[in-house]
């Protein structure tokens, strides 16, 4: 059989945030490369829709094992803790964290409360350190491991309103870079993935005098696709990316042109 590039058959991957929009992408353009997955999210109805949509629609090279969902509400420790036991009771083994879940509590610096900085700090850093470490021993003994984190263009330019949730997402390429280090010898890389606008239940949600304003600043004149956001993770996963870590893939038609 010939080899397809960026074939994930026979691995497995958690991806946080699996039933919101981008995390859906990313989610279908894994398992289309074979991978099977566990799905976390807080919303347990929505993530049981979309993971009966997805055995559905399973990959051919899957035998007969589904995927599964796992409830994870990121805020609350204990729960955290439990995801990646659960994930490899569930799967087996761990090839491939997708920490994509995020949340955000916008304000101006001065009106920031304390609550919206802690919250956003809680879900979007603590809870990826957290899956992040505790990955890191499965991985390790496999010798084989994909630690992918989604950030964002505003973790690298800043974003008036936005102190927390710019803060927590530079924090994560920080992490991943410290990590990457920790991890590189053992086969592991650490990598993150950092869209721009992308187009989702939300950003459809615009005026659009404010959508025109947004796609003015992207010189390919449009908003990403969630597809976009899947495809780069995709890559970042496959054994063909191995030799990459430590970095940050900007997915953002050109908005901010960051090395």
């Amino acid at each position: 059989m010939e080899h397809r590039m960026f074939d994930l058959t026979g691995m497995t991957a958690l991806v946080t945030g699996a039933a919101g929009g981008i995390g859906s992408a990313i989610a279908r353009s894994l398992a289309a490369q074979g991978a099977r997955l566990a799905l976390s999210g807080s919303n347990a109805s929505k993530l049981r829709a979309f993971r009966e949509e997805l055995n559905e629609t399973r990959h051919p090279d899957m035998e007969r094992e589904d995927h599964v969902e796992i409830t994870c509400d990121l805020s609350n420790k204990e729960q955290v803790e439990h995801l990646i036991p659960a994930t490899l009771d569930s799967l087996g083994k761990l090839d491939i964290l997708v920490n994509n879940a995020g949340i955000t509590r916008d304000n101006l610096a001065m009106r920031m409360k304390d609550e919206e900085w802690d919250a956003v700090i809680r879900v979007n850093l603590e809870a990826a350190f957290r899956l992040m470490r505790a990955s890191a021993r499965p991985m390790m003994k496999a010798r084989f491991g994909r630690i992918i984190t989604i950030t964002s263009v505003v973790g690298a330019t800043g974003n008036p309103g936005q102190m927390n949730y710019a803060a927590a997402k530079a924090g994560l390429v920080g992490m991943s870079k410290s990590l990457g280090q920790e991890l590189a010898s053992r086969g592991i890389t650490v990598n993150c993935v950092a869209p721009g606008f992308i187009r989702t239940a939300m950003t459809q949600g615009l005026p659009d005098a404010q959508k025109d304003a947004l796609n003015a600043r992207i010189p390919m004149g449009r908003m990403g696709e969630g597809e976009d956001i899947g495809a780069a993770v995709a890559y970042l996963a496959s054994k063909e990316a191995g030799y990459i870590t430590g970095q940050t893939l900007h997915v953002n038609g050109g908005m901010a042109m960051i090395s």
